[in-house]
């Protein structure tokens, strides 16, 4: 089947709604989108899908919604971009809503820890490919290993990531030795004048929520706020959201917390979807809508308006050796997450087992909605 080289707006909600249902592992499915939409695909060449990457993990929030909204920028413009970025998105919404239905229901998650367990081990072996995807794809020389090995010490001090990415950046300028690119030709930059009408729009909706429904405006307050400081992607608003929910409002209590996280981690997308649980627990259908949608915005608002200066920066010389070091950060970053992940597990024969094939097929290019299911059918069966 011949790909068409200019989708239509239709092409991209039915690739990225499909992305976003077999979206697992968090930012492991960088590598997957990159396959989709770069080499199976070809709507986007690498060195562009590659700087999006960069620029959406120097800015708060989800890293791998914000990409979403890249390529369609990229591909058809703003309008793209809000296709991509809804259509990558709602497949987590849709089954994080009906998990907390359930839930609320029958007040625990035991009925599907089964299922749940057998999810963690598949998300190490999902993560621990995409940092061999990308390693495999970035590392040229010597410097790069350095570069990665330094910044996965860094990310390890629980150092604040963005110190750790303009490190990296910096190394990148200092031992890349691999010539700079020649930077490709801007595209779909004229998004500042959208971005502020969406601010505007913005706060004109939470003044409606303050005079209508104090509460929905506190929540949707809490929500913009946990996004503009959630450097790093969504594992980084998870102690901020525990210190608004539990501390600060007393909304939930420890169990509930982590039980959110829990369904946050083995849902499709970013861990900072579990704002959906939180909202719908506490509000109800309209609170998880509400939470939703505040808690993805100001990173979608803030990659909007930052693009035209990031494009402009592209122009410069030395900006694909930053752009290389960020890179290979992001490599120990996967690295660190997969590391963490594993401290986690009660590790024994069967569960190394799964992880070891998992990753195998996973490396052997093998589909990973597939890898997925397949886990699951045979940890149910076992």
């Amino acid at each position: 089947m011949k790909h068409k080289e200019n989708p239509t707006y239709l092409d991209l909600f039915i690739s990225f709604f499909w992305i976003g249902l077999t979206g697992f592992g968090g930012l492991a499915m960088t590598a997957h989108i990159r396959k989709h939409i770069v080499e199976k695909r070809k709507w986007l060449d690498g060195s562009t899908f590659d700087s999006g990457l960069a620029l959406c993990q120097i800015i708060p929030g989800a890293i791998v919604m914000q990409l979403a909204a890249y390529i369609g920028l990229k591909i058809k413009g703003i309008k793209g971009a809000l296709v991509c970025f809804f259509a990558f998105g709602f497949p987590a919404f849709l089954i994080m809503f009906i998990l907390s239905i359930l839930y609320k229901e029958s007040k625990n998650i035991s009925g599907v820890e089964v299922v749940l367990s057998s999810l963690r081990v598949l998300i190490i072996a999902i993560v621990a490919n995409a940092a061999y995807i990308f390693g495999k794809k970035n590392f040229k020389n010597t410097n790069d290993w350095i570069i990665a090995i330094i910044a996965s010490g860094l990310f390890l001090t629980k150092l604040h990531p963005v110190v750790v990415l303009i490190i990296s950046a910096f190394l990148g300028i200092v031992l890349t030795k691999k010539e700079n690119l020649q930077p490709e030709k801007r595209v779909m930059t004229r998004t500042f004048g959208f971005f502020l009408w969406m601010l505007l729009l913005v706060a004109v909706c939470a003044g409606i929520l303050f005079v209508v429904h104090k509460d929905f405006f506190t929540l949707a307050t809490m929500m913009l706020r946990i996004d503009l400081i959630s450097f790093g992607g969504g594992l980084a608003a998870m102690p901020v959201m525990y210190h608004e929910l539990v501390d600060v409002f007393h909304w939930f209590n420890d169990k509930t917390f982590m039980d959110g996280v829990i369904l946050g981690q083995v849902t499709p997308g970013s861990i900072i979807i579990a704002a959906t649980f939180f909202g719908y627990m506490h509000f109800g259908i309209t609170g998880s809508i509400i939470a939703t949608i505040a808690v993805f915005t100001p990173s979608f608002l803030i990659l909007m308006g930052i693009i035209p200066f990031f494009d402009k920066l592209r122009m410069h010389p030395q900006f694909y050796k930053a752009i290389n070091g960020i890179l290979c950060s992001f490599v120990g970053l996967l690295t660190v997450i997969t590391y963490r992940f594993t401290l986690g597990i009660h590790w024994n024969l069967t569960n190394i087992l799964f992880t070891l094939i998992a990753f195998i097929l996973l490396v052997k290019k093998v589909d990973v909605i597939w890898v997925v299911l397949g886990g699951v059918i045979v940890s149910m069966l076992l």
